[in-house]
């Protein structure tokens, strides 16, 4: 999963920690290793943990190895993972109403608060991801999601950033050519990503 659903999945703002969950799910995309997670307070080794966790349960589950299959066929090859991660995003902020437990707090409400939290601990953050968060924020990439643009922006970024990877350029075409078939894959597995997702806050 990508960013939006791993910041969705931080959990309530109300409890207790959400904050520090946050922080560290965030922060836990260049947080390598046993050190790296010790390196912060506990509450945010909660929140790197998650991220873990999230990464571990979509990576072997069958859904998704069905999405990313899908994709490979398309030509995506290695890369299939990436553009299954991000066109989940996709998904997710096309529809983020049916998804969000809050339906008072629409995509872009959502993201201008957690942009707004971010910002406040962004010296937490690993280095590298300081600087990404910086353009995260003004180009408004949680919203962005949302549309294809917004998708093939994302992908097209990484095509230029990743060795060997420009052909995740078209990744977005091959992702929305068979949008209907993506979509059912998604709506089968979220589900059981947040119930994992909800036993794992639960037990800490």
């Amino acid at each position: 999963m990508n960013f939006l659903a791993h910041l969705l999945l931080s959990g309530s703002p109300a409890a207790l920690e959400y904050a520090d969950v946050v922080v560290g799910n965030f922060a836990a995309e260049a947080v390598r290793g046993r050190a790296g997670l010790l390196a912060y307070p506990p509450a945010v080794q909660r929140g790197i943990r998650l991220h873990r966790l999230i990464d571990s349960f979509t990576d072997a589950h069958p859904v998704v190895r069905r999405t990313t299959a899908r994709l490979r066929e398309a030509g995506l090859g290695k890369w299939a993972g990436v553009v299954s991660d991000v066109g989940y995003d996709h998904l997710l902020a096309r529809n983020f109403a049916r998804y969000h437990d809050d339906a008072n707090e629409p995509l872009p409400a959502f993201a201008q608060r957690l942009y707004a939290l971010l910002q406040a601990r962004r010296h937490e953050l690993p280095e590298q991801l300081q600087s990404m968060f910086q353009y995260m924020r003004r180009d408004d990439w949680l919203t962005g999601y949302a549309k294809k643009e917004g998708f093939e922006r994302a992908l097209l970024g990484l095509s230029r950033r990743a060795p060997n990877g420009a052909v995740l350029a078209t990744g977005a075409a091959a992702f929305l050519a068979e949008l209907p078939a993506y979509d059912a894959d998604f709506r089968e597995f979220w589900p059981e990503l947040r119930a994992a997702v909800g036993v794992e806050l639960a037990s800490r």
